[in-house]
């Protein structure tokens, strides 16, 4: 039996940039069952600890509370995914957990940002109190499959090597840019070749 996908979004995006992705997906897996809810950032005020939550109320509205589960995270999804992961006791029902391009341990690009207007911004921060949470909590990731893609040349998530879980694989795609990772045919067949392993 397929356990069934949630894809997470990033910033200033909506579940609608998976399109090419799930196209992939579905034609290589019909069955798999694809959950792409949309979590509102309000370009970056809510905290990511506040869409976490908002996530497990999703995810227990459309699956229960037992239902295993796969989960991809892309940008900022890859940290809410965490978040849920870490936070919410998501690790007990999860297999594999891949993030694409996902700041896990912050980027040069939101330093500056002032927590007071853009916290979830600023909670991607090198060092935010966040992520050095996540890092002090990661043994709960243990029990995981855990994947991390990423392009070098990232200027969104700055620098692009950095873009990485504490465990699991970490590969670099073929792609230059934030965007490319999740829409150039090369980055979603790869992403689709470990969503979909067996």
């Amino acid at each position: 039996m397929t356990r069934p996908l949630v894809l997470l979004h990033g910033l200033w995006d909506t579940p609608r940039l998976f399109r090419r992705l799930e196209e992939e997906l579905l034609r290589r897996s019909p069955a798999l069952e694809l959950f792409a809810p949309h979590l509102p950032h309000r370009f970056g005020a809510v905290p990511i600890r506040e869409l976490a939550a908002q996530l497990a109320s999703l995810i227990e509205a459309r699956f229960g509370f037992d239902t295993p589960l796969d989960l991809f995270g892309f940008s900022m999804g890859g940290v809410i995914g965490r978040t849920w992961l870490q936070e919410h006791r998501g690790c007990q029902r999860t297999r594999r957990f891949v993030c694409l391009g996902s700041p896990q341990n912050g980027t040069l690009a939101a330093q500056l940002v002032p927590r007071s207007l853009l916290a979830g911004i600023a909670d991607m921060k090198i060092g935010s109190a966040l992520l050095r949470d996540l890092q002090r909590d990661q043994v709960l990731l243990a029990s995981l499959e855990c994947h991390s893609l990423f392009t070098p040349t990232d200027i969104t998530v700055f620098p692009g090597w950095r873009a990485v879980l504490p465990l699991g694989t970490r590969r670099p795609l073929p792609v230059f840019t934030h965007r490319q990772l999740i829409i150039h045919p090369r980055a979603v067949c790869a992403v689709a070749d470990i969503l979909l392993a067996p």
